[in-house]
């Protein structure tokens, strides 16, 4: 199961910056994560401030 990122996001890059797959990208006006790439290893879960990274 890959994740999602909810309405709950602020936008901070935490888990851009985090993904080790490049699976999350720029998105309008939240991140996205690219589920064909999404590696589902759950790091973006762990640093994202606001907890809007949730399986999906």
């Amino acid at each position: 199961m890959t994740y999602k990122i909810t309405d709950e996001c602020i936008a901070c890059g935490s888990c851009l910056d985090s993904c080790p797959a490049e699976a999350i990208h720029d998105g309008d006006p939240i991140y996205k994560i690219d589920p064909s790439a999404c590696i589902d290893c759950g790091v973006c879960v762990d640093t994202c401030p606001s907890e809007a990274i949730v399986e999906g």
